[in-house]
């Protein structure tokens, strides 16, 4: 049996909320030895939007250590030798399996036992599997997720050696238009798959899609909607030749890439913490049900102050401003003090192509649409505002200089009152910039 170690703080997860909880704690002036950060990865904590956003990049690839945190925000870069001299523990290729709150006690799967005074749950999400489905075949080789470092080896490898072959990227979410892109530019023929009318349909309307839409399919790729995959067929070596529709068509495939979504990973806290809305339910400190218990990133559901209601955010953005958040209160605590109210604004955003577009706020209500959404255009920029009882409430923009993404950002915090719709179309962007 393995000695148990103990710890003052434990951060369970070794991701975005891992790393920037780390830089955090240091500035707080956490003592070497008091930190631990427990991670199934073998590699310390990265910017994960890297991995679609510059990874498989083949010609100009971004790798490791340039990516690793806080390089996402213009921040130092947490190298090993980082946590090494603060005196942070970092256990790598660790996975828990069992966690007791009750006992404040980790096991993990070899049996190792860590003890802890205060917890950070920030174990993230995992991707949703279309074996997770039984859909036949799924297993095939050179079928790829991205979620972490090895995925996306594994898919640099697959698309060097299938250069000029047929790719099907199953998903029209973010990670269904970043590596369908990559992939084109990578000069591999790509077709995209997905059920819904549009692609991004949980953010984009209609009116934004079929820009993307267009501007992809003057790009070449193949958009293929209103189906799913239902089956796969290989050859005598296991690996992926066709992929099954359900609507009966097949399309060939060298590689195929599944982008369909993640789930929050808390089955270890099942049943000791109250859950809502899929996460670990925290205060607007990302302190759970449980003492000493705080919860960060992909798995926590918190108060939106904005908004007034309780909210999951699986974003980068939040992942770094929530494990600050925690940090900052769980110090503040131990001295006696308080700090103010996580106070979130939801933010998006993606690069593709040329193209760059960001989204603050909540996209509900009426939408309205401006500027010049061609996708043939030259330099296409346009935007879109989110009204709801006569007040903007979200603000997207395609093209926009810093300046005008900050003028967007401004205007869904601000949430200002607009007499009607005609005026928001005519003025554009330049509503957001006047304010």
């Amino acid at each position: 049996m393995a000695e148990e170690k103990s710890f003052k703080y434990v951060i369970v997860g070794g991701g975005v909320a891992a790393g920037y909880a780390a830089r955090e704690f240091f500035k707080q002036g956490v003592k070497p030895g008091e930190l631990a950060i427990i991670s199934k990865e073998q590699v310390p904590p990265y910017e994960r939007p890297a991995l679609s956003k510059g990874y498989i990049h083949l010609d100009n690839k971004a790798t490791l250590p340039g990516f690793y945190v806080c390089a996402g925000s213009g921040g130092e870069r947490q190298f090993p030798m980082w946590y090494k001299e603060k005196g942070i523990e970092l256990i790598l290729g660790t996975e828990i399996v069992k966690a007791d709150l009750a006992a404040k006690t980790l096991v993990s799967g070899t049996g190792q036992v860590f003890k802890y005074q205060t917890l950070l749950a920030a174990t993230g999400s995992s991707v949703i599997r279309l074996s997770d489905f039984g859909v036949p075949g799924a297993d095939a080789k050179n079928i790829f997720y991205l979620r972490e470092l090895e995925d996306a080896d594994h898919l640099a490898y697959a698309m060097e050696v299938k250069a000029k072959g047929k790719a099907v990227v199953v998903g029209g979410g973010y990670i269904g238009l970043e590596l369908s892109a990559a992939l084109k530019a990578n000069n591999l023929d790509v077709t995209m798959v997905y059920p819904e009318p549009w692609c991004m349909p949980r953010l984009f309307t209609a009116g934004i899609a079929s820009f993307y839409e267009g501007y992809y399919a003057n790009k070449g790729i193949n958009i293929v909607k209103g189906t799913v995959a239902s089956g796969f067929s290989t050859n005598s070596n296991g690996e992926v030749t066709e992929v099954k529709l359900k609507d009966g068509r097949t399309l060939e495939a060298d590689i195929v890439i599944v982008g369909v979504g993640g789930r929050p990973i808390i089955s270890l806290f099942k049943g000791q913490v109250e859950e809502e809305k899929g996460g670990l339910k925290t205060d607007a400190f990302f302190k759970t049900s449980v003492p000493d218990v705080y919860a960060i990133g992909d798995v926590a559901t918190f108060p939106m102050k904005l908004y007034n209601d309780m909210r999951r955010v699986e974003h980068v953005d939040h992942a770094r401003k929530s494990a600050e958040q925690a940090v900052k209160a769980i110090k503040a605590a131990e001295e006696g003090n308080s700090i103010s109210e996580y106070d979130y604004l939801p933010y998006f955003y993606s690069r593709a192509f040329d193209l760059s577009w960001q989204f603050y706020g909540d996209n509900v209500g009426e939408t309205v649409m401006f500027g010049d959404n061609d996708p043939k255009s030259p330099k296409p920029k346009f935007g879109s505002y989110w009204i709801k009882e006569g007040k903007v409430v979200g603000a997207f923009v395609e093209g926009g200089t810093p300046e005008e993404n900050q003028a967007i950002a401004k205007v869904a915090r601000a949430q200002p009152s607009v007499e009607s719709l005609d005026v928001l179309a005519k003025e554009g962007l330049s509503f957001a910039t006047k304010i």
